[in-house]
């Protein structure tokens, strides 16, 4: 009995730490400067607004954090910024968008995507609630989406997609 309850012991330990190393190993491959571009909805119903972006990203085992600006129209300037720490597969943090307040992230990820709650620090489509996906594409691509719900018809909308280049 006991042998076996070591044995379980031991196969728990490998998988937690393989778990960890995964993690770890992950977050580092999202590390670096990015550049691109996308779309950002600027207001339900609204056009949406082609911006140029660049980020830095930053890394370590168990925590990363996002530092960008985007520009439209050569004239309009938007920063943000976000600090994630994950323990495991869940990730928790905050995120600083154009309203300068933090808002709070909340989720996990699943393959090659974190996908996050978030609680907007303001209201924002009519509620304070969206999700965030940031999705490593290939060994150099990062797609960075926020999606919210239409409160008229309830169907997700794509608010912001980002795709970026590692520079």
């Amino acid at each position: 009995m006991r042998a076996l309850f070591a044995a379980v012991l031991i196969c728990f330990s490998a998988l937690a730490s393989g778990a960890s190393a995964s993690e770890a190993d992950f977050l580092k491959s999202i590390e670096g400067q990015w550049t691109g571009g996308g779309k950002v909805l600027t207001k339900l119903g609204g056009q949406n607004v082609n911006v140029s972006c660049s980020m830095q990203s930053d890394a370590n085992s168990s925590r990363f954090s996002m530092d960008g600006t985007c520009r439209a129209m050569v004239v309009v300037s938007r920063s943000f910024k976000a600090d994630v720490q994950a323990s495991g597969a869940s990730y928790s943090g905050n995120y600083v968008g154009a309203s300068g307040k933090p808002s709070r992230l909340a989720g996990s990820r699943q393959g090659n995507t974190i996908s996050l709650d978030v609680t907007w620090a303001n209201e924002i489509y009519g509620d304070k609630a969206a999700r965030m996906t940031i999705q490593k594409v290939g060994e150099n691509g990062l797609r960075i989406r926020t999606i919210d719900r239409d409160p008229e018809s309830g169907k997700s909308i794509i608010t912001t997609q980002l795709d970026l280049q590692r520079s």
